[in-house]
């Protein structure tokens, strides 16, 4: 019998046959410096904030002459859709529509542009990175500046404000019932900083990290001779398994060691594993 792919890919690794991790390409560039959301936990003062729905895409920061996914990996979009795009820095979601991520990151995943692909693709653009007012004065200067460009794959993200907790969570709970992923609160006084804080908040049904895939398990039962489950390392250093969230086809040939994944779990415990996590995504990049 033939022997599964994982195995062999991981016997390859064991071997040092395969590198853990590509190196940067010649294109490639560092990774733009990202203002990064934390979880909403509730103690905020509501009417300080913009809401936005959060979209399920691929993070793409415009530098004014190139995209860029969050690594810093050249996106190889069709030179129609960047055509006449500013000079000072944008960014946003490449998205192709609710519960279509895996076409929007097939799309950015190509090393070369594919017309028909990126004709499903919008860029919902949330802020400018370069202007150096409060999120307040950066919304009507985004607004204005997308409406110069006017085209329609490149959108200003709709933003608006709520009362109180109540208000949040319906259009929560309405964002989410139309197969929206959750809704993003941005401070309006906060200056676009490279850090993750209070000032750029999300709200999901379930939250989600990232991964380091560093071993393969066996599977057992009706799950024999493919994956189990994946072993994997938190940058924090946490090593856990993760054994559910696979479509057979995954199981048969699973995330490489050495690869990234997205999972999603409930909560963390006391010794701050995640609760109920399962596999998301392998990230393209």
């Amino acid at each position: 019998m033939t022997r599964p792919r994982f195995q062999r890919r991981t016997l390859l690794l064991a071997l040092g046959l395969l590198p853990m991790a590509l190196p940067l390409r010649a294109a490639d560039q560092l990774p733009p410096r990202l203002m990064l959301a934390k979880v909403y936990h509730g103690d905020v003062r509501l009417a300080d904030y913009w809401v936005s729905e959060k979209y399920d895409g691929v993070r793409g920061y415009w530098d004014g002459q190139q995209l860029l996914t969050r690594s810093g990996r050249r996106i190889a979009a069709p030179a129609w859709f960047t055509a006449g795009w500013p000079r000072q820095p944008l960014d946003g979601e490449l998205w192709a529509g609710r519960g279509r991520f895996e076409a929007a990151q097939s799309a950015v995943a190509r090393d070369s542009s594919d017309d028909e692909a990126w004709r499903e693709i919008r860029y919902m653009v949330f802020d400018l990175p370069a202007h150096p007012g409060p999120f307040d004065e950066r919304l009507p200067a985004l607004q204005r500046l997308l409406a110069e460009l006017g085209v329609t794959w490149v959108q200003a993200v709709a933003q608006r404000q709520v009362a109180n907790r109540a208000a949040l969570l319906a259009l929560f709970r309405k964002t989410v019932d139309g197969g929206g992923e959750g809704l993003m609160l941005h401070r309006g006084n906060s200056l676009y900083r490279a850090e993750r804080n209070d000032d750029l908040l999300k709200l999901k049904p379930y939250q989600d990290a990232e991964a380091t895939v560093v071993g393969h398990l066996p599977g057992k039962g009706k799950h024999a001779g493919v994956l189990g489950a994946l072993v994997v390392q938190t940058p924090g250093g946490l090593r856990f398994s993760l054994g559910s969230g696979f479509s057979e086809a995954q199981r048969r040939d699973p995330p490489p060691v050495g690869s990234q994944v997205t999972y999603r779990y409930i909560a963390l415990s006391a010794a701050g594993v995640p609760r109920f996590a399962s596999f998301l995504r392998l990230r393209a990049e």
